[in-house]
């Protein structure tokens, strides 16, 4: 088991999402279990999720609960092949030209706005 400080050296993904109807940021940690904080703007949120993160990690190892290590981007490798209809290969090919950057470009930006409005 690694000490508390080796814990909160370790990049566990943040998650904000921003509360409409209180007013201010809810903050948590996917990979810790029930670790949520929130706080009226960004920063005191971040400042507070470090000391939510600090405190859970203390409860963990006092209570000998297992603690997960965060997921690692070294499992992907950035690349996935995909078929598509020869059309939407033409008229991905066209748009891109268009905008002046690759296929590869305009399909990574295409998929990271609709991940960015689904994750809402």
């Amino acid at each position: 088991m690694k000490t508390l400080n080796e814990y909160m050296a370790m990049s566990y993904r943040m998650e904000i999402v921003e509360d409409r109807e209180e007013g201010g940021f809810l903050v948590s940690y996917p990979d810790l279990p029930g670790c949520i904080t929130c706080g009226e703007t960004i920063e005191t949120a971040i400042a507070n999720a470090q000391d939510a993160k600090r405190e859970w990690f203390e409860a963990a190892l006092e209570e000998g609960v297992a603690i997960h290590e965060p997921d690692s981007l070294h499992e992907y490798s950035g690349q996935f092949k995909l078929r598509i209809p020869r059309s939407l290969h033409r008229s991905l090919t066209e748009h891109a030209k268009r905008e002046g950057i690759s296929m590869n470009q305009y399909c990574v930006y295409l998929l990271s706005r609709n991940d960015a409005v689904l994750s809402k």
